[in-house]
């Protein structure tokens, strides 16, 4: 089969690649129809190379046909059209029975100490193949699907795989009061998702975003958009009585805009030799925190502060007076997905569109597009917000 593949640090390729096979009685075979490029593959594209190896298979937003039931899968047939989250769970564990489906005791990577198995997504998370390829091999097949109608396009569940449970778990953990003011930084796919689930949910929603494309965007789902300054924050707290934000989802994450510093030593480690690398990024590796510094700014006294951005710095320094003297709350973490899906399956299917899944891909493509998509995304050149790949397109 054809597989979106990694061959260096900004460096992808669609490759053939052996088509997946059952490998345990509990896997299943999909064949993918439609699949996104997340703002997390970035990430891999630019920094995580020590812990990728050359021909992984990427991606993580997938849905499409089941083709393949392991001898073990009742809860799926032949035909059957599923949404496949992008972490990897068993259903029936302490963790998964809590919600915390990301945390899963059966797939935990316990070699690196990281939470549940993802896919498409490095030795961290269990170096799965992912899903941006014509075929997906997905293990506790029972469990890790999300069984779809027939009657409407792809765009309308695919996000259900990622970034729309990550962004109404970012909104949910952001703690706000009926009524009250959520602020987002950053305007990417989760981001433009955050701002609609708390417009959707009787916010009021001011937003910080520097590319005018993706501001324009929010505005035509009634979400305040405000241009990234260095007054910016303080306008927004003036906006607020002076207080600031009840919640803060910083959507951003690890490469954030500013810290040049950050980004010389994120580069420098790239450089490195893989196994001298990855120990210097685990155990000193730092994050552009511009987001979350202006999130603790923003936040009001006694709010919260929800890491929907992914981070994976270890020598991370946070300004602990200023949270512990504003009382702050602090919330974060892989999403939960299926935990969401019940509050999330009525909202995508609703012909109104609450949250406007229908208005968020501004690139559907081939899969043979990827490697050009991929730098495009990353440099946020043509407009581009979100890219669908259609695999056999």
């Amino acid at each position: 089969m054809k597989a979106l593949t990694w061959q260096g640090t900004r460096n992808v390729s669609v490759e053939e690649v052996p088509d997946p096979e059952i490998l345990e009685p509990t896997d299943a075979i999909v064949k993918i129809t439609s699949t996104a490029i997340c703002g997390s593959d970035l990430h891999l594209y630019e920094l995580f190379g020590p812990f990728i190896d050359r021909g992984d298979v990427l991606g993580h937003e997938p849905m499409g046909v089941v083709v393949e039931v392991g001898s073990a899968v009742t809860n799926l047939a032949v035909g059957d059209r599923v949404v496949v989250p992008f972490n990897i769970s068993c259903g029936h564990c302490f963790m998964c029975r809590r919600g915390l489906q990301s945390q899963c005791e059966t797939t935990q990577v316990r070699e690196y100490g990281s939470g549940a198995a993802l896919f498409g997504y490095t030795k961290l998370y269990g170096q799965v193949p992912g899903g941006q390829a014509e075929y997906l091999r997905v293990p506790l097949a029972d469990y890790n699907h999300i069984r779809v109608g027939d009657d409407l396009p792809d765009d309308r569940y695919l996000f259900l795989s990622d970034i729309v449970p990550t962004a109404w778990q970012g909104v949910q953990y952001a703690n706000v009061p009926e009524g009250g003011t959520l602020a987002v930084m950053g305007l990417g796919p989760v981001g433009q998702f955050a701002a609609r689930i708390g417009v959707h949910l009787g916010y009021r929603v001011l937003a910080i975003e520097p590319e005018p494309e993706r501001r324009a965007m929010a505005e035509r789902h009634g979400i305040l958009t405000y241009d990234l300054t260095d007054t910016v924050v303080d306008e927004l707290i003036d906006l607020t009585e002076g207080r600031g934000a009840d919640g803060v989802v910083d959507a951003v994450g690890m490469e954030a805009h500013g810290n040049g510093g950050a980004k010389l030593a994120q580069n420098a480690v790239g450089l490195l030799p893989d196994s001298f690398a990855r120990k210097l990024m685990d155990k000193a590796g730092i994050d552009r925190l511009a987001a979350v510094y202006a999130s603790i700014d923003l936040v009001r006294r006694g709010g919260t502060v929800s890491l929907s951005g992914v981070y994976a710095g270890e020598a991370d320094i946070l300004p602990m007076k200023t949270m512990f003297d504003k009382q702050l709350n602090l919330r974060m973490g892989q999403c939960n997905v299926k935990r969401w899906i019940d509050d999330l399956l009525p909202l995508v299917e609703d012909p109104a569109d609450p949250l406007g899944v229908m208005d968020l891909v501004t690139h559907h493509a081939p899969l043979e597009d990827a490697p050009d998509l991929y730098e495009t995304f990353q440099k946020k050149e043509d407009g581009c917000i979100k890219v669908v790949l259609r695999p056999g397109a």
